[in-house]
């Protein structure tokens, strides 16, 4: 039977926490999560110029040095399912400062790992750290803001990860031209260290003792159950883990791509790899100006349905070589500028719905986004290191993300007003 869709509705309870913060509270907040936010994709994307000399120094194969990638995601997903639920039962702050304190362990040895074999369990360890930022950061919005409230936060933090794999390639080709690709990793430490500090003197605790959720494992379990029940919830949820594939995708196989393929220098990389990122960004950034006008799920579809269009263009070049580099790299920035519009939709719409567990919600989110992801830099590395290969995994993953779209989540039961904050009623 088809039932009507969900609406926003103009909220009649008391004001959200984050609606009572004073202007400068709410910045200091939002720089504080930026830095959280910032920790995950650095600690990815900022050894990208160094894979190809990691495959040298190591004597082994490309496709085995993307498998370190993949353990990054496979811890970021890991920890997520983990420590979500623990900063649901313990507050948000121990559970943070514990995970970052991991990632700074992990990259102080990952500068003397001895073989690929060693670097590649601390990157899931260096992944596990970093989940406790990502995962924290997010339930914290979702633990001080809804609806639409939550959506432009959000796209204000897609800022960050947008400005992140910016400055992280670049970085890591600046950190090459003094040191070795063991030298990320001490840069990776510092920044750690740095993050540690802010958030200690910083970030005050936002989850009250009064909504902590103690059920133990069995809790834990039955929050985890009453997730896998909401279909919409599962679908956004994969939703974002199909668009996050086809970032990674990008992410896994550009310094091949761009390096052997088309013989760009380190340095050459990062900034080119750095200008994708810009229509990420704008992209979130012109997200808060269309959700006075659309719904998060009207820019949602709008933004798969053009990220599919752009990534089919996208395959057709780097199959046939037309264009060459620029054929290659206009298609490329429109897949990350739809990116950077369903992003912060899918989350905010997800989250909406489960706000009683914000931390477990917020963490399968991050599962399926990172474990999703996971799963396409070995995929890229299979078939090849060359643009068609990386080109047919971005296709594929927003190709995917329309078909979950339109048949779980069946965008007409989604919230359709805008312009106001709001919250889902409860489904």
């Amino acid at each position: 039977m088809t039932q009507a869709p969900e609406r926003l509705e103009a909220p009649t309870a008391a004001p959200t926490p984050g609606e009572l913060m004073s202007s400068r509270a709410r910045l200091q907040l939002v720089l504080v999560l930026g830095f959280l936010i910032a920790l995950g994709p650095l600690t990815i994307d900022m050894y990208l110029p160094s894979l190809p000399t990691i495959t040298d120094d190591l004597q082994t194969t490309a496709a085995a040095v993307q498998l370190t990638l993949t353990g990054t995601l496979a811890g970021l997903a890991l920890g997520q399912l983990l420590i979500g639920p623990v900063s649901d039962a313990v507050g948000r702050r121990a559970p943070l400062l514990a995970g970052v304190a991991v990632h700074i362990l992990a990259s102080v040895l990952c500068v003397i790992a001895p073989n690929l074999a060693v670097l590649g369990t601390l990157r899931v360890l260096q992944g596990l750290g970093a989940a406790a930022a990502a995962v924290v950061a997010m339930a914290i919005v979702r633990d001080l803001f809804t609806g639409f409230a939550a959506a432009k936060l959000l796209s204000r933090l897609m800022l960050v990860m947008g400005a992140a794999p910016i400055l992280a390639p670049t970085l890591g080709g600046i950190t090459l031209n003094w040191t070795s690709w063991r030298g990320v990793f001490v840069v990776l430490a510092l920044f750690g260290v740095a993050i540690l500090t802010v958030t200690a003197l910083a970030l005050p605790e936002t989850l009250p003792v009064e909504r902590r959720r103690n059920g133990g494992v069995g809790g834990t379990l039955r929050d985890y159950g009453r997730l896998f029940t909401d279909r919409t919830y599962l679908g956004l949820i994969l939703v974002a883990g199909l668009a996050m594939a086809a970032l990674f995708a990008y992410v896994s196989g550009s310094s091949f791509v761009f390096q052997d393929q088309y013989g760009l220098t380190q340095q050459q990389f990062g900034f080119v790899f750095g200008a994708g990122a810009v229509g990420l960004i704008t992209a979130t950034q012109l997200n808060v100006r269309l959700l006075r006008r659309w719904s998060p799920s009207q820019i949602l579809i709008s933004a798969l349905a053009g990220g599919a269009v752009a990534g089919l263009v996208l395959l057709l070049f780097a199959a046939t070589g037309f264009g060459g580099l620029i054929g290659v790299l206009v298609p490329l920035w429109v897949v990350l500028a739809s990116a950077g519009l369903a992003l912060p939709n899918a989350p905010a719409l997800a989250l909406s719905r489960h706000g009683e567990a914000a931390g477990t919600a917020a963490a399968l989110l991050g599962a399926v986004q990172f474990g999703v992801g996971a799963l396409a830099a070995p995929l890229v590395g299979v078939l090849g290191t060359g643009a068609t290969g990386m080109a047919f995994v971005i296709a594929g993953g927003m190709l995917a993300a329309n078909v979950v779209l339109l048949v779980v989540v069946r965008p007409w039961r989604l919230p359709v007003e805008a312009g106001e904050p709001a919250v889902a009623v409860a489904h």
